[in-house]
């Protein structure tokens, strides 16, 4: 429990702290907030957000906003990539093979389930709010891995088998939320050509810094190449890509804050993980490891600064949209996760882990429905060209979904969840 405790107060503490802080100042000085969110920092620059100059010629301009979300927050996206492409590659990854079938079915529920309360109740409301808050349909399919991973050992205990059914659902939801990022939430008007970029400076990278080195090293003990490249080179070759493939991204129309992640996979990487929450994961020195170690101090950093520019939303705000997401997350997501895990379970023959029972699913829904981090994201690129006061109604909801670990913490006791420790 202790290394939980220091990887979500490491990891996510200082994401807290901007929440909070920005909160705090869009309330008592809104002005001053949201010239600090929007403050320019270059003008006419070849990254940045795309805009009319006013005198007919279209330009982008970097500002403090688009730095965060779309620049430095790749990375984040790239750590989250590491843990779904270590899930599915390594031969014992945690989503291949039957036992993960069931969590998987289970994530289609914890997604068509948020989405189908979400638009079904904003179509109640009638067709003014329906198309005002529709584009806003994936904030509630969003799963906060850490913090759900959390509050699920502390409903069920380390030793339960349904902390790792959750673990396996809230790494599946991560990469069903990134397809959904890429396919339809595009940052500006589609140039799918620049993707070949993108893919040329993936094939580039792995052939000439990945594979070319082992072809090389073949029936070599001491593998001279390999070595070579490693110590000096290093990260440098896929850093390079990464940039040109970032670049790729943000020209291309896709949310540049992706635009690593067609990169991650060309990393030489071990041949077996223990986790993003595991201690011995410190202990694998392959290069992909050692970048996302480099990297957990600076991306703190970034999901600092993150919860400062998207969470400072005013409290008189709340409306339609806020219960809304909350709906989608408190309500559609257990049941959701209930009905698809129970399909896959029972009448597919799946079945659960030992130890896990059908009510269990619900508890895990519930537990799942912490949108947080990913939930603000989306909701910044869903309504970017929405009113204010609708993109900030809707970063409430983010917001309150803390209220999903509260509300766990009781279902878990009124379905006599038998908490099993370590």
């Amino acid at each position: 429990m202790y290394r939980v405790w220091n990887f979500v107060t490491e990891y996510s503490l200082l994401l807290i702290l901007g929440a909070l802080i920005a909160l705090g100042w869009a309330n008592m000085n809104p002005d001053s907030y949201h010239h600090f969110v929007d403050y320019v920092l270059i003008d006419d620059f070849f990254i940045g957000h795309l805009h009319d100059d006013g005198h007919g010629h279209v330009v982008r301009t970097l500002t403090l906003h688009y730095l965060v979300n779309d620049v430095l927050m790749a990375f984040f996206f790239a750590i989250a990539a590491k843990e779904v492409w270590e899930a599915i590659i390594l031969k014992d990854g945690s989503l291949r093979g039957k036992k993960a079938a069931t969590p998987l079915i289970a994530t289609a529920g914890g997604v068509i389930g948020p989405v189908a309360v979400y638009l079904g109740l904003a179509a109640m409301l009638g067709s003014t709010t329906y198309d005002a808050v529709a584009n806003g349909w994936a904030i509630p399919t969003a799963t906060d891995i850490a913090f759900s991973y959390l509050v699920g050992r502390l409903v069920f205990g380390g030793g339960h088998p349904a902390v790792r059914f959750l673990l396996l659902l809230a790494i599946a939801d991560d990469a069903v939320g990134l397809l959904i990022l890429a396919i339809f939430y595009p940052s500006g008007e589609l140039a799918p050509i620049w993707l070949l970029l993108s893919l040329g400076a993936a094939v580039g990278v792995f052939v000439l810094a990945n594979w070319l080195p082992r072809y090389l090293d073949q029936g070599k003990q001491d593998r001279p190449n390999s070595t070579w490249v490693r110590k000096y080179l290093s990260f440098w070759p896929y850093l390079i890509a990464a940039c040109l493939s970032w670049y790729a991204f943000q020209q291309s129309g896709i949310h540049p804050a992706l635009g690593l992640l067609p990169i991650v996979p060309t990393i030489p990487h071990a041949d077996r993980a223990f986790g993003i929450f595991s201690q011995a994961e410190e202990h694998l020195h392959d290069l992909l490891n050692d970048i996302e170690h480099a990297l957990k101090r600076p991306v703190e950093i970034v999901l600092f600064f993150f919860g400062l520019l998207n969470a400072g939303v005013e409290f008189s705000s709340i409306g339609e949209p806020t219960w809304l997401v909350l709906a989608g997350l408190l309500i559609g997501k257990p049941i959701g996760v209930l009905i698809m895990g129970w399909i896959a379970a029972k009448p597919l023959g799946l079945g659960l882990p030992e130890g896990m029972r059908i009510i269990d699913l619900f508890v895990v829904g519930c537990v799942a429905a912490i949108g947080f981090t990913v939930a603000l994201f989306v909701a910044a690129v869903a309504f970017k060209d929405s009113p204010a006061h609708v993109l900030d109604a809707a970063k409430m909801g983010a917001l309150f979904s803390f209220f999903a670990a509260i509300i766990s913490l009781v279902v878990g006791k009124l379905t006599g969840v038998q908490k099993i420790n370590d």
